[in-house]
């Protein structure tokens, strides 16, 4: 089983109304995700305790550049973020490095299960 993990607390209600159904990572991760796999979505910090908050299917697993990342591509990530430049933000905090929108990120989206 795989997970997609969320280091902030602060998803949890944007995941939990489903306010939040897709996630952009750095890097192309299309090997590791595909359309239709079972994932868990968790919330915790890297190499500590986590908790599952659904489970949920994939439902598209895209590879872009982040200057072709759409608005609605944005939107999913978190409805608080209007533009690519406030995901490069977003994506540096997260993985402290210098980002461009010529980097690649792996957009997936994601709908829960009701189990």
């Amino acid at each position: 089983m795989f997970a997609l993990n969320f280091y902030s607390e602060l998803y949890d209600e944007l995941l939990m109304t489903n306010r939040k159904t897709a996630t952009i990572r750095l890097g192309d991760k299309g090997d590791k995700y595909g359309t239709g796999q079972i994932v868990w979505v968790t919330v915790g910090p890297r190499f500590g305790r986590r908790r599952k908050l659904f489970t949920a299917i994939l439902d598209r697993v895209e590879v872009k550049q982040i200057a072709e990342l759409s608005p609605r591509d944005v939107e999913r990530e978190n409805p608080e973020l209007r533009s690519q430049d406030d995901v490069i933000a977003l994506l540096t905090r997260i993985y402290g490095e210098f980002i461009t929108p010529a980097h690649l990120v792996t957009v997936i989206y994601f709908s829960r299960v009701d189990e």
